[in-house]
């Protein structure tokens, strides 16, 4: 099992990479006091305020931190599922599409919550609330998966996350649901747009060795 494990990480070194790096934020996290930890987690939030102010700095800080007890099933996630979305990818364009969805996402959710506290639909205590984390992009990749399928799988799959996003939605609404249902959508439209975009380029390079 040995080789396969090191054969299956070394081909999606910055699956591997990411996830080592969370567990680095983690560990140091736990190495400070609670106050320094509440503001390195809303120096790097996503929230409104900060998006207003930092976006950039925010943007890129959140997605390597982590809130609460050690990320198990993050960094488990990352090393199995992201790593096999990576080995299928290629590490540039998994990069690409998980940046696409952080961002993406946080940008959709930050635009809906700006909305919401204008109408007063939400509290404005919500546009400093702490929101961090690897959801976003680990949704836009997983969704994308559904394109390494054919047929009923495919549709089985993205239905499946849909519906189960979209449930975590609808039962318990929350600006982090409305996230996850953004970057899955991301992740899918970025799918089907890739595979209309490969599937013209193998019809253009067939013609041309047609006409050859």
């Amino acid at each position: 099992m040995l080789p396969a494990i090191r054969a299956h990480l070394g081909a999606a070194p910055a699956s591997t990479a990411y996830a080592f790096t969370l567990f680095v934020t983690w560990w140091t996290l736990r190495g400070v006091g609670d106050s320094v930890e509440r503001r390195l987690i809303f120096s790097a939030s996503t929230n409104l305020y900060n998006m207003r102010h930092n976006p950039v700095q925010v943007l890129v800080a959140s997605a390597f931190w982590t809130e609460g007890g050690f990320p198990w099933t993050t960094i488990a996630g990352f090393l199995v599922v992201m790593a096999y979305a990576e080995r299928w990818l290629g590490t540039a364009r998994w990069i690409l599409l998980f940046a696409t969805g952080h961002i993406g996402a946080t940008l959709l959710t930050v635009t809906g919550i700006a909305h919401a506290i204008d109408r007063g639909v939400i509290p404005l205590r919500v546009a400093v609330a702490a929101d961090v984390g690897t959801s976003y992009g680990f949704s836009a990749v997983l969704a994308a998966l559904a394109f390494r399928f054919r047929g009923r799988v495919r549709l089985v799959w993205a239905g499946a996350i849909l519906v189960t996003l979209g449930a975590a939605l609808w039962i318990e609404p929350t600006f982090t649901d409305y996230g996850h249902l953004c970057a899955a959508a991301i992740g899918l439209a970025v799918g089907a747009i890739a595979g209309l975009l490969w599937h013209r380029l193998e019809r253009v390079a067939a013609r041309k060795a047609a006409q050859d």
